[in-house]
């Protein structure tokens, strides 16, 4: 008995000893908040919600310089994005996302200025919603974005030409999705003031079923200001019914420190139908300590590329939200 607990003790010693030859790292940050939503066309009313987030993060720096992080988000009680980052000494970073994350084109499909939230974002419902199939509502449309899915690869590579950003990223093949695909964004920062950026992908698929998109945008800061323009497409191969186009300007305005204000606005145009969705954006945020206060007023028309009046609406969100 003793001369078994001596031989487990010294095999623990020994993991210890080498586990300590690397410098690591834990933390966990988190946010709470409390929004109130209100829009018309909808039987809802005053819909209360609350939201919570608790971001794991453990790192630790190898004998060849790299630092490996890995980050667990608990979402609402859920386990949410899930991913595992590789910083290689003046080689960019890797970050394999195994839930969540985006395709290099879908982190840049709508960059506008804003004080809170796009213009397509803060009402209305997406297709999947099941008070939308109550009442019989149209689902409403983003930004035209990229295409990724679960475990897949993102690298942000280092600067090579002064003010120039690169991010690749690739998203593998699965059901419904013959090819894997890669996906990438450049940005320009070598001017002051001035964001230049364009990004490309595509879903991967065949046939007419095979979508290609890209973006590009502008944005200037000057003074308070920072003013945008974006433009996107979608293309269908051998087909034009989901041939749609995206564009969207945004401003904003910083009062002081803590105060922003900011407008927003964009169009959806749908090759398949004969309306296009229309969405305005007026937003403020206030920001003191760890506490954030965001007002947004909304108005969409022709939801989805709908005639019906229902799908003309308006209304408004507030959000105060804590981080600690």
């Amino acid at each position: 008995m003793n001369t078994f607990k001596k031989v487990g003790l010294t095999a623990l010693a020994g993991s210890l000893v080498v586990t300590s030859a690397f410098a690591g790292s834990l933390s966990v940050t988190g946010s709470a908040g409390i929004t109130l939503n209100n829009q018309s066309n909808h039987d809802a009313g005053n819909s209360f919600s609350s939201g919570d987030s608790l971001n794991f993060s453990g790192s630790g720096e190898l004998d060849n310089g790299m630092v490996v992080t890995l980050n667990h988000e608990i979402d609402g009680g859920v386990s949410d994005d899930r991913s595992v980052v590789i910083a290689l000494p003046d080689a960019g970073t890797l970050t394999f996302n195994a839930k969540g994350g985006s395709s290099a084109m879908s982190a840049v499909d709508d960059v506008m200025p804003t004080a809170y939230g796009e213009s397509w974002d803060v009402i209305g419902h997406t297709a999947s919603s099941t008070s939308l199939v109550t009442n019989t509502r149209t689902g409403k449309e983003g930004a035209i974005g990229g295409f990724s899915t679960a475990n897949n690869f993102f690298y942000n590579a280092p600067e090579m030409v002064d003010g120039l950003g690169v991010n690749l990223s690739y998203t593998p093949s699965g059901t419904g999705r013959p090819d894997g695909t890669v996906s990438y964004a450049l940005e320009y920062t070598g001017i002051e003031g001035l964001t230049l950026g364009y990004g490309s992908d595509d879903n991967g698929k065949s046939g007419t079923s095979k979508l290609e998109t890209e973006t590009m945008y502008a944005k200037y800061a000057f003074g308070s200001f920072t003013v945008g323009a974006q433009e996107s497409e979608q293309e269908q191969s051998g087909a034009t019914t989901s041939d749609d186009e995206f564009s969207a300007i945004g401003v904003t305005y910083q009062v002081s420190d803590d105060l922003t204000i900011g407008y927003t606005s964009s169009e959806r145009q749908f090759g398949d139908k004969s309306q296009d969705q229309e969405s305005a954006n007026l937003s403020a945020s206030y920001t003191s300590g760890g506490m954030t206060i965001a007002v947004a007023h909304v108005s969409m028309d022709n939801v989805g590329g709908s005639t019906s009046a229902q799908d003309d609406i308006d209304g408004f969100d507030i959000d105060v939200s804590f981080a600690f």
